[in-house]
């Protein structure tokens, strides 16, 4: 099967040097000469070039592994050479505020997008071999238009990335779920540690700090995209932290030990229920 990964970053690096180990016949289109190089010389990718023109028309799947607004830009530059036979995905961390202009824009292809819940705090396709896609979610984003054959297509490529859940979820299901689990630690973690007013600190931290500050090293450029794009449910879940925040703080301000067990006995359990 041959396939077209645009954007040779951290995750389209990934998908292009997995894939490939698969026996799939991977292209690859970015703006950087270098990331294109270097995909080459590493065996990512067969061939590779900063314009995909003349690897779309003979690629069953598209992959976009590029920013949110970046999505419909493609669309509209390249919607002549798109053909009936041909599955347009991306890997992107919000859905509904694009993806119905995209299903349309995307004909006679057929759009189905999906979400990689995996990745590491670095940047660059040079970085790509430290994804670790065992253990995490693949969650397929379908429309209710969708073509079943999309989805088991998706499926299929989820499967020999090696993901080790595949879950189907709706668009709208899909944003608020991920504002909650993915965007809100992000911002919990990036207020930490913009909260450090001692130069001191990096001496005394410890594994939870460590643990819990991880993705702060984050990318401004995309994650300012995902945060905006998802906002309304971003702001919902934030809206409910600070309540749960308060809370605590109010139990903490009153001595009020038993308000302050209560609270962690409530979490602990709701988090073993989790691993079961």
């Amino acid at each position: 099967m041959n396939v077209l990964v645009v954007g040779l970053g951290l995750m389209g690096g990934a998908y292009a040097l997995r894939l490939s180990k698969k026996g799939y016949n991977v292209y690859g289109c970015d703006i950087d000469d270098n990331s294109i190089r270097f995909a080459k010389a590493n065996g990512y990718i067969i061939e590779g070039n900063k314009d995909p023109k003349k690897y779309i028309p003979k690629c069953e799947i598209i992959i976009l592994a590029i920013y949110p607004k970046a999505i419909l830009n493609f669309l509209t530059e390249y919607k002549d050479l798109f053909n009936d036979s041909q599955i347009i995905t991306d890997i992107c961390g919000v859905k509904s505020s694009y993806i119905y202009d995209a299903t349309k824009m995307a004909l006679p292809a057929v759009y189905c997008s999906h979400h990689p819940m995996a990745g590491r705090e670095k940047i660059g396709v040079e970085y790509s071999h430290l994804c670790v896609f065992e253990g995490a979610n693949f969650l397929i984003v379908p429309t209710k238009d969708t073509p079943k054959f999309a989805v088991d297509t998706l499926r299929k490529m989820g499967d020999d990335l090696g993901f080790s859940r595949i879950s189907i979820i709706s668009p709208e299901n899909h944003d608020d779920m991920i504002a909650f689990t993915s965007q809100l630690p992000h911002t919990i973690a990036v207020s930490l540690v913009n909260s450090d007013r001692d130069s001191e600190t990096k001496d005394y931290i410890g594994d939870s700090y460590r643990d819990l500050t991880r993705i702060a090293m984050i990318n401004e450029n995309l994650w300012s995209e995902l945060f905006l794009e998802n906002k309304n449910y971003l702001l919902k879940h934030i809206n409910t932290f600070e309540h749960e925040l308060d809370r605590l703080k109010n139990a903490l301000a009153n001595d009020d030990i038993d308000e302050l067990k209560k609270i962690f006995k409530s979490s602990t359990k709701i988090r073993k229920e989790m691993e079961k």
